[in-house]
């Protein structure tokens, strides 16, 4: 699945859902098709968090090499659910991704991004000033983490390494069986 997002400020993005899931041959024949068109972007998500560095090398190197004979961009959108996003895009920008997806704290739905403050820290550029940012973090998301939840808890890395979409974990941890791991992790392996 694949899904194109028109934006003012940053052109056109494409970006493929759920791409662990698709094969190696669709994803060649749709960058083929891809160089042809206007979209000025193309992001690797890694939708359930699943994906190994091994992984992010591969994707990210097939989509710079249609990125570079056709003018366009890489992106990556990394998921946090076995705490590899961080380590993942910096992969993918060793590679050669240069549209980054990261957010303060790591805030995302489920298990959550990349933390943006990570990301600068390992960028080490000197226009960066870090302390704004752990300002930030301290004086709000620091207090609304007490009151939302979300990072990679056992739920979310149980659904990362099955490669299943969050939304079971999501919905256990609305519920009194939160921190019922054995049972989760049960309830997933035999839907599988």
């Amino acid at each position: 699945m694949c899904r194109i997002t028109p934006s003012r400020n940053i052109g056109d993005l494409l970006i493929f859902i759920t791409i662990i899931r698709v094969k190696v041959s669709c994803i060649t024949k749709a960058l083929e098709t891809l160089a042809e068109t206007p979209v000025e972007t193309v992001v690797v998500v890694d939708s359930y968090g699943a994906l190994y560095h091994e992984q992010i090398r591969a994707l990210v190197k097939k989509y710079v090499a249609m990125a570079n004979a056709t003018g366009k961009e890489v992106g990556i959108h990394t998921h946090n659910n076995m705490q590899l996003a961080f380590a993942n895009t910096i992969e993918a920008i060793i590679q050669g991704a240069n549209r980054i997806d990261a957010t303060m704290l790591g805030l995302g739905r489920g298990a959550g991004n990349c933390p943006m403050e990570l990301l600068l820290g390992f960028l080490k550029n000197p226009k960066f000033n870090l302390r704004p940012i752990f300002k930030l973090l301290q004086d709000h998301l620091m207090p609304l983490r007490r009151t939302k939840e979300w990072g990679a808890l056992i739920p979310y890395v149980v659904t990362g390494i099955l490669n299943q979409h969050p939304r079971a974990a999501m919905r256990v941890r609305d519920t009194e069986e939160k921190n019922q791991f054995l049972e989760f992790y049960d309830a997933c392996t035999s839907e599988v």
